[in-house]
């Protein structure tokens, strides 16, 4: 469990919290936006434990009863809304867990706080619910709704909660991270930052995936397709399929491989590269290749994509990509 001053980045919507916390003008209810991974659910955590803290900084202590109730998961003025379809929030979820219980005061606290995650699944009925609790609120309730996608909640939700969206890292930051604290080597962490694009979470996944591993070594092989013939470049295809890869990571794979090979034909700088330990496959690909024919498999890789997404044959989709790679 992480204060503060353990969450990497995000360094505005700290400040704005540990301000609020340190001039006591907490809202009575925040939206923390963001992908999956990026850290909303630890900040909200940081926050409410702060709120919390015996020591009352702006930072938690980490040390006094309350910190260690809060850590334990058994903070009797920390409420974690639930809900048993997993789909959706419901009206009764809200009305149980905070309409009826908001106005029973904190238990040994100043405060108050309900932590809704995957607050986007609130139906209508549930937000609506919802508006009373926030319209007038008891001065000890704050409410958090921790979400991946904002745009579903009512304008009257959002114009009375203070949104705060939390925005990609920088990748040197993401990179840095991984070799300080994970021990990855520089050249495999600069390719997670780039494949995670500032997602620190998601990163921290890949660094650790087999999953990933493996997509790594087979779409390494398969940008080797000027030394493939059509019916091997076919069967390559189902064998990715039959790995159960993920089609659109590993077109994101190539996307990087591509740029990468564009980047290192302008420039002639290998500390440009992302794929650092593929130096020798990155120069040998740029010699091969044209400006015009990167930048037209560059547009075959997003043309599949967009094919993809409407339900191509994935097939005929990625064979269309695939002769255009080799071509050029």
């Amino acid at each position: 469990m992480a204060g503060f001053h353990d969450i990497i980045g995000h360094e505005k919507i700290k400040e704005h919290l540990q301000k609020a916390i340190g001039y006591q003008r907490v809202s009575h209810a925040y939206i923390l936006s963001g992908e999956e991974g990026m850290g909303r659910k630890t900040i909200a955590k940081a926050f409410a434990m702060t709120l919390l803290c015996e020591k009352h900084g702006t930072e938690p202590c980490m040390e006094c009863h309350s910190c260690k109730q809060f850590l334990s998961g058994n903070h009797p003025d920390v409420i974690w809304v639930t809900h048993e379809k997993p789909a959706s929030i419901g009206v009764d979820d809200v009305r149980i867990q905070i309409n009826d219980t908001v106005s029973i005061r904190p238990y040994s606290s100043p405060y108050k706080i309900y932590l809704v995650d995957e607050a986007e699944k609130m139906t209508v009925q549930a937000q609506n619910a919802l508006l009373k609790t926030i319209e007038e609120p008891p001065a000890y309730a704050v409410l958090v709704l921790i979400t991946t996608n904002p745009e579903v909640f009512l304008p009257t939700i959002l114009s009375r909660c203070i949104q705060l969206k939390l925005r990609p890292l920088k990748d040197s930051v993401v990179s840095d991270y991984l070799t300080e604290k994970m021990g990855v080597s520089d050249g495999q962490a600069d390719i997670y930052a780039a494949f995670a694009r500032g997602n620190l979470g998601k990163a921290i996944y890949l660094a650790s995936s087999e999953e990933f591993a493996l997509l790594y070594r087979e779409v390494l092989t398969l940008l080797n397709i000027k030394d493939m013939d059509i019916p091997m470049l076919l069967d390559y295809i189902r064998k990715l399929q039959e790995d159960n890869l993920d089609l659109y990571e590993c077109l994101d794979f190539m996307q990087l491989w591509y740029r990468d090979i564009l980047m290192f034909k302008v420039t002639k700088d290998m500390n440009s590269l992302i794929f650092k330990e593929e130096y020798s496959a990155v120069s040998s690909c740029c010699q091969k290749s044209s400006y015009e024919g990167l930048e037209e498999i560059l547009s075959a890789i997003e043309k599949a994509k967009v094919r993809l997404n409407a339900n191509v044959n994935t097939d005929l989709a990625l064979e269309l990509m695939l002769l255009t790679m080799k071509e050029n």
